[in-house]
């Protein structure tokens, strides 16, 4: 067995999938966009490859054309969990929430009592908001970076003090005495930031693993220092394997400086799998979720990626020689060398855009074989700790990564064969944590 052993995830969206095409595709079901049966059946899937967690991304604005697909996150990431919490018993879920646009009580309570529904197996993936659309919704304007980040500070630390205002031992339920609970360990936190401020106390007792689990999905230097002092996961969006394996150095070395061990932050890069008997059959299932895109629009920013002016008209054609001998990366986006990769191997224009080129994270469309060993390269490489998966088409999607890749990875010693832990906090081998005394700065 290998000494490290990856963590999984899904990415749960709407209820047919990672790709707007995937209420297409044969065998989904149109009604699915806003089914939460749906979505149970999906998370159950997952739980049956003992995958360790869910992640329910949120952008709490409609940012699509409804008119030829559905959004992606159409419903409030709390009442998905809170359904699937009732019809699971291992996987945990992890859920988007804004530090810009919520109070810290509420979001302390919401996720609290879903960490005592499930017991144990929440997690806030905690996030600052820069889309102008969403903050319209709230009726705001984007704060400033520095605001928005010390905001986000004070936010995580109050609604950890929240989720601590109940200590451990606290509750006594004595019927004999008549004491439910010792309110002394019951008090409010009293907490007054620059930007948050709650009295309290949460009337909720622990968890399993005491208190919900803390993820980051911010860049740069801001988001680095927000996972390095609080979080225990990062969901990230590197696109090659030198790219993550900084990233996951640069969160270690935080981490250490922030007092913590380096194995304290994990690193998930998001991978979007297709699954098929060959690679031919994975391309195929690709072009027909590709036809919900503007394959025209895919086209010119393919041109523009590898330096070359492509036409739309072009697309069932390979790229011609005399062209490509011109064609040079674009330095500015990682994805170019790859994209240029694939164009030289003589596909065409609508298969180049089926191996996912343009697509925001790396895209394996092949064998179940073909897609252990993308996943086995970056794990041995140092590069991640695990993937965030973001599956195409859930219907059919997740049960072909279950039952395809994932005995490959057991059988290379590379995933578990069971869950090990009943908790979250067990699942990613974080340390035990439990409310904060006092806000800082950062």
């Amino acid at each position: 067995m290998a000494d490290r052993q990856m963590i999984l995830g899904v990415q749960m969206t709407n209820g047919f999938g990672n790709q707007p095409g995937a209420w297409r595709l044969p065998g989904a079901d149109p009604s699915s966009y806003v089914d939460m049966d749906a979505m149970v059946r999906h998370a159950q899937a997952a739980e049956r490859g003992k995958l360790q967690f869910l992640f329910l991304a949120d952008t709490p604005v409609l940012d699509v054309d409804l008119t030829h697909q559905p959004t992606m996150m159409p419903l409030d990431p709390i009442v998905v969990m809170a359904s699937i919490a009732r019809e699971t018993s291992r996987i945990g879920m992890i859920a988007t929430a804004s530090t810009t646009f919520n109070e810290a009580y509420n979001l302390a309570r919401q996720f609290k009592a879903l960490d005592v529904m499930s017991h144990g197996r929440i997690g806030w993936n905690a996030v600052t908001t820069s889309n102008p659309a969403a903050a319209e919704n709230f009726g705001a304007p984007i704060p400033p970076r520095a605001e928005k980040y010390a905001r986000a500070h004070e936010m995580i630390q109050l609604v950890e003090a929240l989720w601590g205002s109940w200590a451990k031992d606290a509750l006594i339920a004595d019927i004999e005495s008549g004491v439910y609970a010792d309110a002394s360990k019951i008090q409010p936190v009293n907490l007054q930031g620059q930007h948050v401020a709650s009295r309290g106390p949460l009337p909720i007792p622990p968890s399993e693993q005491g208190q919900p689990v803390i993820f980051q999905a911010g860049g740069g230097a801001a988001g680095l220092e927000i996972a390095a002092r609080y979080a225990n996961g990062v969901y990230a969006n590197p696109y090659d394997i030198e790219t993550s394996r900084a990233h996951r150095q640069a969160l270690r070395a935080a981490a250490v400086q922030a007092g913590r061990g380096a194995d304290a932050v994990k690193l998930f890069p998001g991978l979007m799998p297709t699954v098929a008997a060959t690679k031919e059959e994975a391309l195929a299932r690709r072009r027909r979720l590709d036809e919900s895109i503007d394959l025209g629009q895919r086209v010119r920013y393919l041109g523009a990626m590898i330096g070359l002016p492509l036409n739309g008209a072009d697309i069932d054609k390979p790229v011609p020689p005399a062209m490509l001998k011109r064609a040079v990366a674009n330095r500015s986006d990682p994805r170019s060398e790859h994209a240029l990769k694939i164009a030289r191997e003589s596909w065409t224009l609508r298969d180049v855009i089926a191996h996912g080129v343009i697509d925001y994270h790396p895209v394996v469309a092949d064998t179940p074989e073909k897609i252990a060993d993308h996943m086995q390269e970056w794990f041995e490489a140092g590069a991640c700790d695990g993937f965030s998966l973001e599956i195409d088409a859930f219907h059919d999607g997740i049960d072909a990564f279950v039952d395809g890749v994932v005995p490959i990875l057991q059988e290379r010693g590379l995933f578990h064969l069971d869950y090990e832990g009943a908790t979250l906090r067990d699942y990613l081998h974080a340390a035990p944590r439990y409310g904060r005394a006092l806000l800082t700065r950062p």
